[in-house]
Order: structure tokens, then C-alpha cells, then sequence
């Protein structure tokens, strides 16, 4: 959430006008930009997990007037991500950047200046009620050295891992560890989610650390939406398809 107006963060000085900025950082999605605020924070507390608000979250969008602004004064985009001081915008491939950037700037800046909060404080328990059990991901009941395991990868990602990809816009959630197999179970977020490079980001880049630093670990795998896995299926259809028809 965005903080609210104070007299520690923004005083109020009889007279005086206070001028916001917001800039935008690239991201290795094409499709994704990265709004950053140089003078006050999206989230009320730092640290917390980054959420990730699609057109479709009409339950989210319900309690994120933030969402809802963007989502409505800013036709094309498909996502958005709201960090601790920062939200990624996702657009549709179709439509141009011209058409979206500066109204999104627009929102936020007017959000800065107003000290409203961009989500509600019911948010987090709908967004945990939306979300909810994802049945790809099995829970783990841990010896105390597989705990200790558990624990030492959620801290590299922590400290290592996850302070770079959000960097780039993106954000990640360390899903859980399997003991038996050696798989990693990890959700990824923002302009990292969609991108092209997720999977060598995943495989080489975040695989290979964890694989470094932790003999244990085997394999990491990207947990995904409802509607991703639907579509990765319907893309597998498809490739099948043209595969058959090549014989």
C-alpha cells in the first residue's frame, strides 16, 4: 500500500506543493515495464510478498483501487505487480507503450500525492482465499535436517535470488522443497513471469546457484497459474498437431 500521508514523510507546509516522480525502468520483457516512486513506498511495510493483480481478479481488483484506476484508465494492460516501491506493468503484445506509460504514471503519481492506499486492508486475506491450495505442489512434512535444508534455500533466494530479479521488475515466491526428488518449487512474478528468458533464468540461472551452494537440490520448477497451465496444454495441442501432420 501506498503510505499514508504524514507529517515525517510528507510535510505539510502552508503554501508549498509537493512534486512526485515516477520513473520507468526496462525490463528484459519486452512487454513489461517497471514503475518506480522516488518519494514514497506502494506497500505500507517493506518486506512484504509482492502481489500480482491480473484484469481478470475481479475479487483482487474489488479491493485494490489502485488496480482498479489502472485497469480502467489504461486500456492494454493485462497484469500489473505491486511491490514495495515499485509496480510492473504487463500489456498486451498488441497494443503500444505510447498508449499505456503515461497514463499509468498518471495513476500512480496521483496515488503519491493523495496518500490513498492502493489496496484494502482485506486485500491480502482474498488474494490468499484466491489463490489458494495449488495442487502441484505437495506439502512437506520436514525431519529436522530436511527443515534445515528448506530453510537455506528459502534464505538464498531470499538474499541472493530474489533481490535481482526484482531489479528487472519481477518477484519471486519459494513454493516449497521435496526431500525425495530434490526439486525446488518456485513462483514467478511480474515482467519475470511472461518473460521469453523465464526458463533459462529459471534453469541456468536460479537452478545452477541453488545446485551450487546446496548439493541437495536436483531440480527447480516454476509452479504455475490456472491459466497458464491451460494454455501450456493447449500449446502442447497444438505443437503435437503440426508434429503428426510433418510425418
Amino acid at each position: 500500500m501506498f503510505l499514508r500521508g504524514s507529517k515525517s514523510v510528507w510535510p505539510k507546509i502552508a503554501g508549498q506543493r509537493r512534486f512526485l516522480h515516477v520513473k520507468t525502468v526496462s525490463t528484459p520483457n519486452e512487454n513489461a515495464l517497471k514503475f518506480v516512486s522516488s518519494d514514497g513506498e506502494l506497500l505500507q511495510e517493506r518486506g512484504k510478498p509482492s502481489v500480482e493483480i491480473r484484469n481478470t481478479d475481479e475479487k483482487l481488483i474489488r479491493h485494490s483501487p489502485l488496480a482498479h484506476r489502472i485497469f480502467t484508465q489504461c486500456p492494454g494492460v493485462e497484469s500489473l505487480m505491486v511491490g514495495d516501491d515499485f509496480v510492473t506493468v504487463n500489456r498486451d503484445e498488441l497494443v503500444h507503450w505510447n498508449q499505456i506509460k503515461n497514463g499509468v504514471i498518471d495513476v500512480l503519481t496521483q496515488y503519491l500525492a493523495s496518500g490513498q492506499d492502493a489496496l484494502t486492508p482485506e486485500f491480502y486475506s482474498v488474494h490468499e482465499g484466491e489463490v489458494g491450495y495449488d495442487v502441484n505442489v505437495p506439502k512437506f512434512e520436514y525431519t529436522e535436517d530436511e527443515q534445515e535444508i528448506s530453510d537455506m534455500i528459502e534464505e538464498l533466494i531470499k538474499t541472493r535470488i530474489r533481490p535481482a530479479i526484482m531489479d528487472d521488475g519481477g518477484d519471486i515466491q519459494y513454493r516449497g522443497y521435496d526431500p525425495v526428488t530434490g526439486t525446488v518449487y518456485l513462483k514467478l512474478q511480474g515482467a519475470c513471469k511472461s518473460c521469453s528468458s523465464s526458463e533459462v533464468t529459471l534453469k541456468h540461472g536460479i537452478e545452477s546457484m541453488l545446485k551450487h551452494y546446496i548439493e541437495e537440490v536436483e531440480e527447480v520448477v516454476q509452479i504455475l497459474d490456472p491459466e497458464e497451465q491451460v494454455a501450456l496444454k493447449e500449446f502442447e495441442k497444438l505443437e503435437q498437431k503440426l508434429a503428426d501432420k510433418s510425418h
